[in-house]
């Protein structure tokens, strides 16, 4: 398919697709097709789902793919509007009680968790638009476990990791980025600073490389699932340097000239096999064309000049 082609088939999917593609590959942000994510297809699926008692699944974050906190990260990457309102009672809800409710205990009981999901609940959250004093906390927890390699790791503060993760390290950019992008600004001078110290980490790994031997860190990290969940991929990164407006790096080169193979002779890619797990639905099949991974590949490529 030649570009137009690709368009008018990427508008014939899901209204979150339709926005974004309308945002991004269009430049032209209809409020009215962000309004529909909401009323149907995807989003409006995911919220019928919602429990009485305002959870997705069993609780927070249980049962994984399924819990509220992985649904809200879906919403989030959805471009639900941040104004529904039953999502910002959600976002309050997870913050003020399954996070704990005064900023002490709340810091001491964060010091106790996963700082990839720190990183993800400040991304939806900020995206949410919610209340600054309650993302303090997580800020704070947050830039007390940058590793001296420039990243995150979610093992530093439980079993002692060394070295920074990949999978980590963009969790905690996209919540950062977010967070900033969405006009809070308490400790914003210092977020700026971790926020390109993580991107140099990455760019240093020429995004899914060893920086010593220069071979694949992972062979996951090629593959392209979608949703991502809390796993890094190279097109999950390019992605968010895209959104973030990271200025063209050599050290992009390899990703990009991956992800350019990648590309069917149809012009669109495939979604490639999705996490193992309980899901609430199949948004695409495995080894078909996808619009998601299409969108994504083409608003990078765009924006780093590779069509």
């Amino acid at each position: 398919m030649v570009y137009t082609q690709l368009i008018d088939w990427l508008m014939e999917g899901d209204p979150s697709i339709q926005f974004q593609v309308s945002c991004d590959l269009l430049n032209k942000e209809d409020l009215r097709l962000q309004k529909e994510i909401e009323n149907e297809g995807w989003g409006k699926y995911y919220l019928s789902l919602q429990n009485e008692n305002g959870h997705w699944g069993k609780a927070f974050y249980q049962p994984k793919w399924t819990s509220t906190h992985y649904t809200l990260l879906d919403l989030r990457n959805l471009c639900i509007s941040p104004d529904v309102e039953i999502l910002k009672q959600t976002i309050d809800s997870v913050l003020r009680k399954e996070m704990c409710h005064d900023y002490k205990k709340k810091y001491e009981m964060i010091v106790n968790q996963d700082i990839c999901i720190n990183g993800m609940v400040l991304n939806y959250s900020s995206f949410f638009q919610a209340d600054l004093n309650l993302l303090k906390p997580i800020v704070d927890f947050i830039l007390s476990n940058q590793m001296s390699d420039g990243g995150f790791n979610c093992h530093s503060n439980s079993i002692g990791a060394r070295h920074s993760s990949l999978h980590t390290t963009l969790s905690v950019l996209e919540g950062l980025y977010e967070y900033r992008k969405n006009g809070y600004n308490y400790r914003l001078m210092e977020i700026k600073k971790v926020e390109k110290e993580c991107i140099e980490f990455i760019l240093m790994h020429k995004l899914y490389k060893s920086d010593k031997t220069g071979k694949i860190i992972k062979l996951e990290f090629t593959r392209m699932p979608y949703p991502p969940r809390w796993r890094y991929d190279f097109l999950r990164c390019l992605d968010f340097f895209r959104y973030a407006n990271v200025k063209y790096d050599n050290r992009m080169d390899d990703a990009i000239e991956l992800l350019i193979k990648k590309r069917k002779q149809d012009g669109t890619w495939f979604l490639q096999a999705n996490h193992p797990g309980k899901i609430h639905f199949e948004m695409e099949k495995a080894e078909k064309a996808s619009r998601w991974n299409t969108l994504r590949s083409l608003r990078v490529l765009n924006k780093y000049n590779a069509l």
